[in-house]
């Protein structure tokens, strides 16, 4: 056991530092939660956003593995990420009238981009859909919290016939090398779909993301409104999210 007082390192983690563990990164989990929160309805709580996010870090000191090379910060968090967002799926909380339009808008999405050869213009997608501009932003604004992907489902061992998951193959547990080749191939396919953002929406998700700024902070660097920044960051969430399922719908 390590005293209270001592920073956990990466060789550390394990069942028997837990309580240490958990004060160390439980401020991490409260942040995931609250990121997470600020998409949803206002009747989903924080608090049990916390609580399953905090199951979600305990799974990953069980799981990880530091032979294998991988930052445990980096895990955990992409573990609990997946925690709260496999909870809010299990609950079905986003209403089928919310899933219909993300359907459709994505629908339209690929009939433009066979049309077109590329991502397809707001405007455009709005008219494909026979829609005006700001029932198309109110759209996106609405589907932008619905998951990308489960986190833990990328594949399947041929082998043994059990699930790959995303979150295994980041702390170096996944050994097929079909499940890295994938798993690299959605890192990359993530990263040049970010370069290839238009400039302010790379603007709006390198500042968001990386930077860890508020919408209200990014709209005072760019000149911007608050609203116009949320819009911004809706359009390019839902130009990975539709980037990310049309790779894993290819491998299906």
């Amino acid at each position: 056991m390590i005293a209270n007082d001592t920073v956990i390192q990466d060789t550390d983690i394990c069942p028997e530092n837990l309580e240490q563990i958990v004060g160390q990164y439980g401020t991490m989990v409260k942040y995931v939660a609250s990121r997470i929160a600020q998409r949803l309805p206002a009747h989903i709580e924080l608090d049990d956003l916390v609580s399953v996010g905090m199951l979600g870090l305990m799974d990953a000191v069980e799981k990880f593995d530091s032979s294998r090379g991988a930052k445990f910060k980096t895990y955990a968090e992409f573990r609990v990420r997946g925690a709260i967002l496999d909870e809010l799926r299990s609950l079905d909380w986003a209403p089928r009238s919310v899933r219909q339009k993300a359907s459709k808008l994505e629908t339209a999405v690929h009939i433009l981009q066979i049309r077109f050869g590329r991502y397809p213009e707001g405007e455009e997608i709005a008219r494909e859909m026979g829609i005006s501009l700001s029932a198309y932003f109110e759209i996106i604004n609405e589907v932008q919290s619905l998951p990308v992907l489960s986190l833990e489902d990328i594949g399947v061992d041929r082998d043994s016939g059990e699930q790959k998951s995303l979150l295994n193959c980041l702390a170096g547990k996944g050994d097929d090398p079909l499940v890295q080749f994938k798993l690299n191939e959605i890192k990359e396919t993530l990263a040049k779909t970010i370069e290839s953002l238009p400039g302010r929406e790379n603007m709006v998700v390198a500042l968001y993301y990386y930077k860890e700024m508020t919408m209200k902070e990014i709209g005072a660097v760019l000149g911007i409104t608050e609203s116009r920044v949320s819009q911004l960051h809706s359009k390019a969430v839902f130009r990975l999210r539709t980037k990310l399922k049309s790779l894993v719908s290819e491998d299906a």
